[in-house]
């Protein structure tokens, strides 16, 4: 596996394979890879003849110092788990490499970054939006591979992939859960033993409301029940649940209202922030 920290020579490297007609595929991430990164990066290997996975903990997407400094960081791990499924290229670039100067620029996605997270995160959004434009500037790759775990995430890079005409298909790939149910994620690293028995309370939160809106429940009517579930564990509060349309994210009542109704989930166990999501369809 190649390695690198800079962009310039990265670039260089890219250029000549896709001068030899090698197709591209990127992952990025955050760090802490666990099994739900892999399957993106097979995903990756099954359609392109090079993967590259990013690792960059982006410092301007946290609303929350805390959070950045209590983010976990396992690189050596993670480059020994890339390497053991194949991947191509690590690019691994420092905060001064990817914002050589103070970032001013400022993305607004319209509606789609204002709910749920965006509501939460002021200005989360606008940090994902820019370090992905500059990885997709970077790696220009062919596709690219983002968990469903992060659905608006997903919809609002695909808004950004649309709107600045970046040549790269986006794939969702499906959420990798534990066998209790909960959604791998890189933040379960932060939860203590018994924080962890209590995060499966989002995911059976969605089962519970999933069941009630399939028997004709209003929106309206399952959020408080969704609130009470959650918060009866101790250790648990709810940011929100939401029932959306999943192409563009507008809040709807029932699931007759959208093809492809999702719901949507976000709050605390002890000081660790997850989300989680579930499809109706």
């Amino acid at each position: 596996m190649e390695i690198f920290k800079q962009i310039t020579p990265l670039k260089a490297f890219l250029r000549d394979l896709k001068c030899h007609g090698k197709s591209i595929g990127l992952v990025p991430t955050m760090g802490a890879l666990h099994e739900g990164h892999i399957t993106l990066i097979k995903a990756s290997k099954a359609r392109n003849q090079v993967t590259v996975s990013s690792i960059f903990v982006n410092p301007i997407q946290f609303n929350n110092p805390n959070d950045l400094i209590k983010y976990p960081r396992t690189l050596e791990k993670d480059r020994k788990l890339l390497e053991s499924v194949g991947c191509d290229v690590l690019f691994n670039p420092s905060d001064e490499e990817m914002y050589p100067k103070e970032s001013v620029l400022k993305l607004d996605f319209g509606h789609l970054d204002k709910t749920m997270e965006g509501a939460f995160r002021p200005g989360h959004f606008s940090g994902v939006g820019l370090v992905v434009s500059k990885l997709f500037n970077i790696v220009e790759p062919d596709h690219a591979y983002f968990g469903q775990k992060d659905w608006q995430q997903f919809a609002i890079i695909k808004k950004l992939t649309e709107e600045l005409n970046f040549n790269t298909v986006l794939h969702s790939v499906a959420t990798l859960r534990e066998p209790d149910g909960l959604a791998l994620s890189s933040r379960n690293l932060r939860l203590s033993a018994s924080e962890r028995q209590t995060a499966t309370v989002f995911y059976k939160a969605l089962l519970r409301a999933k069941d009630a809106l399939q028997q004709g429940k209003t929106a309206g009517e399952v959020k408080p029940q969704v609130r009470e579930f959650v918060e009866h564990s101790p250790e648990a509060r709810l940011d929100y649940f939401e029932l959306v349309d999943s192409k563009n994210l507008n809040a709807i009542e029932n699931v007759q209202q959208s093809t492809t109704p999702i719901m949507c989930i976000a709050g605390y166990v002890g000081e660790v922030r997850l989300i989680d999501n579930m499809f109706l369809d």
